[in-house]
């Protein structure tokens, strides 16, 4: 668990449980690799939320905690007693620069009122501006 504290991340005390393990598969799953190759791997689709009670396949996550993706490839075996050798039939990945922390609240002043001004359906945040 950390906390915002002087502009930086603090750890803040022991972790929240776990929320439930969830895998997300990417909606062009299963893809032979030159299909990969061929075009950038988004996961603009994937959603995130912090309910426990979420029955929509989101990925669940404890506010305040922080995260490091990780990306597995796995090798569909053809063979019919794949199930075997399933244990050596994926390769993980994790990238440093992916880490991020989950926050339900901007810990920034700054970045809630950037996210404000530019969001049209925040207009009962806004001072009274007048609509531009």
């Amino acid at each position: 668990r950390y906390a915002f504290h002087s502009s930086s991340w603090l750890a803040a005390g022991r972790a929240d449980p776990a929320a439930p393990g969830r895998v997300h598969f990417h909606p062009d799953s299963p893809a032979k690799g030159a299909q990969w190759m061929r075009q950038i791997v988004s996961f603009d689709k994937l959603k995130l939320t912090n309910n426990l009670l979420d029955d929509n396949g989101h990925i669940i996550l404890n506010s305040m905690h922080r995260y490091q993706p990780r990306f597995h490839v796995v090798f569909v075996d053809p063979r019919r007693d794949s199930e075997r050798f399933a244990h050596q039939n994926f390769k993980s990945f994790s990238f440093p620069e992916t880490q991020f922390m989950a926050v339900t609240a901007y810990q920034n002043h700054r970045i809630t009122q950037l996210k404000i001004a530019s969001n049209p359906f925040a207009k009962g945040f806004r001072d009274g501006d007048p609509e531009p």
